[in-house]
């Protein structure tokens, strides 16, 4: 007999019915029955109902005769918002990235190169001629996959694509844990676009949020009649900050709802990673709450412990199941050992986001160059504690929303030194260790705020500096992804050497990249002053030719075309405790990256 198995996770309700476009929506025809093994699950079938239907679950409490209709947690398709049924739905879809998961674990392990490009699929590009609607999954599979493929990035990181009611929480107050939002098409379309990606050679992570959930009446709050997956105590169980609720994490079916969740889009959707947000939410019990206003644990102390047994589960269960796959923490405080395993007492994220970084970095950048002398400190302190986790490198969408500005309008200066900075910070980024992310728009400038409501200003194309911008960050790229130098050592102190980095007067910094092979090198000269200096010199560890593989000051990217004619050769002239030295000419606010010979070469 055709029809569809509904069961829900409802244990304090007294009733349970489906109701749907099957049943004119009639609470009561279509009762469901609870499991004789006191799960608190509720089952019961359906004949008739196949796949497009729209349901519900009607619930009435024990508790005070409440009743509501709640939309499927475990649904995999939703309505297109602001409806809020679910659908009933398959996911059969026939995969073609095949090679692709055959050699994932390869491609996304900590030694592999990682530059990621963040991504807000309603507002990356819409159609103007269609009321200026997003584009679907289907679309973008193809639009997005080739501008990616064609800027050199490796993966896409997408802000959340689980359902959710208000579109200007960009996703961030998810209700469906199963379900890529309908605004863009359906799941088999969504799974076209990973694989499509996939095809491309791209890796897709995705945002991924259990720290906290939105109160909509149709999703988890008060489920049943009861604070079923969150906190009743408003001191455990609320979000101050975002007006929303927190997970119960002590409750072994919301750690499995949650798991199940992340389970989900890395088989399913063959995800290859997830971007945990908020960590620092969840582990900290004082998080957005002044004295008074939250539960100390059992040992006095402000630290979430269920929520820390919660995230080592998580990880522990995604790298099991999932081992070529890898968990990221949006994680802003100094808790020890995020990407470190469980079993050394660590959370057991592969990666961990650097905020400190990212502050520093964009508070020097923004200083106009004459007074960054006196901020030197700001551009080298990152690499003091570099080592001590597996660090990605952010100038996310967080930096040009609020209020903020855009990248590009941080920078100082007029347009061509605005320019030129941009161009220096990415440069500088890319040759700084640590995995990449950059936000849509930042590689080519984007002068305005980022609106979700809006398209990028893709018309800033036609423009020289802009050009100039974007086909700079796909020169970085590329040397990016064929230097092991630039990311094999991302994550341990034998992957960097300082140069100088004590000349603060000038504002100029250098440094060694360095890959599995020790021979491998790059040298990476900084200015971050609108100032050109001939005769700079710069120790190096071997004589030969020192090929200049990227100068950012170059005009095909907009520059003044200052730099060193290709390359110099090392002369026995010792410098910062090295034997030999270049004689460089740095351009004006630049980034210049050296190849040296061979070591057979250069001696």
């Amino acid at each position: 007999m055709r029809g569809t198995l509904f069961a829900l996770w409802a244990p304090n309700a007294e009733e349970v019915s489906v109701i749907g476009d099957f049943n004119d929506w009639r609470a009561r025809e279509h009762k469901l029955h609870p499991r004789p093994d006191g799960t608190g699950i509720w089952e019961g079938f359906v004949a008739g109902v196949g796949p497009g239907a729209l349901y519900k679950y009607h619930l009435m409490s024990r508790h005070q005769g409440y009743r509501v209709d709640k939309a499927d947690p475990f649904a995999c398709r939703s309505e297109c918002p602001p409806s809020t049924a679910s659908v009933v739905w398959t996911l059969d879809y026939e995969w073609g990235d095949r090679d692709w998961m055959a050699r994932r674990e390869q491609v996304n392990k900590l030694s592999s190169p990682m530059s990621i490009y963040e991504v807000h699929l309603g507002s990356w590009q819409r159609v103007p001629e269609d009321g200026g609607r997003s584009l679907h999954y289907s679309e973008l599979a193809q639009r997005l996959t080739n501008y990616v493929r064609e800027v050199g990035f490796t993966h896409v990181e997408f802000l959340p694509v689980m359902e959710h009611p208000f579109f200007g929480s960009w996703g961030y107050q998810s209700t469906g844990y199963f379900t890529p939002s309908a605004r863009y098409g359906t799941p088999q379309e969504f799974m076209y676009l990973v694989d499509s990606m996939h095809q491309a050679g791209i890796g897709v992570i995705l945002d991924w949020v259990p720290s906290h959930f939105p109160t909509d009446e149709h999703g988890l709050a008060f489920f049943d009649g009861t604070h079923l997956f969150e906190h009743a105590d408003p001191k455990r169980g609320y979000h101050p900050e975002w007006n929303s609720s927190i997970f119960n994490y002590g409750r072994h079916e919301v750690r499995s709802f949650l798991i199940s969740s992340a389970q989900c889009w890395l088989e399913r959707y063959h995800a290859d990673g997830l971007r945990v947000d908020a960590v620092a939410s969840m582990l900290y019990l004082d998080y957005g709450r002044k004295a008074g206003e939250w539960i100390p644990n059992a040992y006095g102390g402000k630290e979430d412990l269920e929520a820390v047994h919660f995230l080592r589960e998580l990880n522990e269960a995604v790298y099991r199941e999932h081992p070529g796959t890898q968990t990221i923490a949006e994680e802003s405080t100094a808790w020890p050992m995020v990407s470190r395993p469980t079993y050394l007492g660590g959370l057991g994220f592969g990666m961990k986001w650097n905020m400190g970084w990212m502050h520093d970095t964009l508070n020097y950048m923004s200083n106009d160059p004459v007074y960054r002398k006196y901020s030197h400190d700001q551009l080298t302190f990152s690499i003091w504690y570099a080592f001590n986790e597996n660090f990605v490198l952010p100038l996310s969408h967080d930096e040009v929303v609020h209020g903020k500005g855009s990248l590009i309008g941080k920078m100082p200066g007029d347009d061509w030194q605005k320019f030129a900075n941009l161009r220096a910070l990415l440069g500088y980024m890319w040759t700084h260790p640590g995995k990449k992310l950059l936000f849509m728009g930042c590689e080519f400038g984007q002068w305005r705020e980022w609106n979700h409501d809006s398209s990028l200003d893709w018309h800033l194309l036609e423009f020289a500096p802009h050009q100039g911008l974007k086909r700079w960050m796909e020169d970085v790229n590329r040397l990016y992804r064929s230097e092991g130098a630039l990311y094999e050592r991302d994550f341990g102190n034998e992957g960097f050497e300082w140069i100088d980095l004590h000349d603060w007067e000038a504002s100029v910094v250098s440094f060694l990249r360095k890959g599995a092979n020790p021979e491998n090198c790059l040298l990476v000269v900084c200015n971050f002053t609108p100032v050109p200096r001939e005769n700079y010199r710069v120790g190096v560890p071997r004589g030969g030719y020192w090929q200049e593989r990227l100068n950012s000051d170059a005009p095909l990217y907009g520059g003044s075309g200052v730099g060193n004619y290709g390359g110099v050769e090392a002369a026995p002239v010792p410098a910062q405790g090295r034997f030999y030295s270049l004689n460089l000419t740095l351009p004006p606010l630049s980034v210049m990256v050296f190849k040296p010979p061979t070591a057979q070469e250069g001696r």
